[in-house]
């Protein structure tokens, strides 16, 4: 499957996104934990002041020293981010305005521009049925402009999805210098086979999944006539009547995907699914901020 144009509007995404972040009120200091559970070293305590977040107090040092106690961390700087990028078949395909792999495109740009404006670094790698473009992470626009660049290019776009294939380049790919891994992807060939490479992949690095997904991908639409389908893949064809074959469709791809977020869940990765006919950009920055308030709570135990 051959694309001619990608339809992308990168500013836009960016300045959206970077305005919900603001919204939720994530700075900084906090950015550190959206990505990286250990990303603050601890330095020393202090004392608790008003304007202090009761969630940060260290109850057992405070008990021990009488007084109200806040650990203090050191930031560690020039994190760095692996984005992972399905640009297979299944993500050329779309009902709404913007295909997945549009949409997508838009999303990791958005969330890139936000980690290398905070100083830290982002490496990519794209994939179908082949490693089609790795990038190891750097800092600065050069590097964001360069993985935006490839994002737009429609002849990357194609081939079988392999996500075996993806998850076994990772595990021997990737050290220990990689803080996060984000994969974004709609999942679809994803399954319990895959688990113990996930496991894997997660137990070395913050792992974060973006699940993004077109609503063709979870229902047919309600119309009375038949249509055909195509695997983009084989490219072998069905007819069907949507009206009739809508309720097993719907099972299946809600089966599919329950074992999709029970696999990221029993691997302790964090888990977004998106829909292409809804903005990325609330949900994204909800979503971090949850991070950060997961974060906050587990320091305070």
């Amino acid at each position: 499957m051959g694309l001619e144009k990608i339809n992308l509007n990168i500013a836009e995404s960016i300045s959206e996104f970077e305005l919900a972040i603001r919204k939720f009120l994530i700075k900084r200091v906090i950015y550190k934990i959206i990505f990286r559970g250990k990303g603050l070293e601890f330095d020393s305590y202090r004392d608790f002041t008003p304007n202090d977040d009761a969630a940060d107090i260290d109850w057992k040092a405070s008990v021990r020293a009488n007084k109200l106690l806040i650990r203090q961390y050191t930031e560690e700087r020039n994190l760095n981010i692996m984005f992972v990028v399905d640009v297979g078949d299944n993500m050329v395909f779309g009902s709404q305005e913007k295909l997945k792999c549009e949409y997508v495109a838009e999303m990791v740009a958005a969330l890139s521009h936000l980690i290398i404006t905070s100083g830290d670094r982002v490496g990519f790698i794209l994939f179908s049925d082949k490693i089609v473009k790795t990038a190891m992470p750097e800092g600065g626009m050069e590097q964001f402009n360069l993985f935006v660049d490839f994002l737009s290019r429609p002849q990357i776009y194609g081939g079988d999805s392999k996500i075996g294939n993806v998850l076994d380049y990772l595990i021997d790919y990737l050290d220990e210098s990689i803080n996060c891994v984000i994969f974004v992807s709609d999942f679809i060939k994803l399954n319990k086979n895959f688990l113990d490479k996930i496991n894997l992949i997660s137990a070395k690095f913050e792992t974060i999944a973006l699940m993004v997904k077109d609503p063709l991908d979870i229902s047919l639409p309600d119309i009375g006539r038949e249509i055909i389908i195509e695997d983009p893949v084989t490219k072998e064809q069905m007819v069907i009547n949507p009206r009739i074959a809508r309720r097993e469709y719907e099972k299946n791809a809600a089966e599919k995907e329950k074992i999709v977020i029970d696999i990221f869940k029993s691997c302790n990765v964090d888990f977004l699914r998106l829909t292409t006919d809804k903005s990325f950009v609330e949900p994204l920055a909800n979503f971090l901020k949850e991070r950060v308030e997961k974060r906050k709570y587990m320091v305070a135990k």
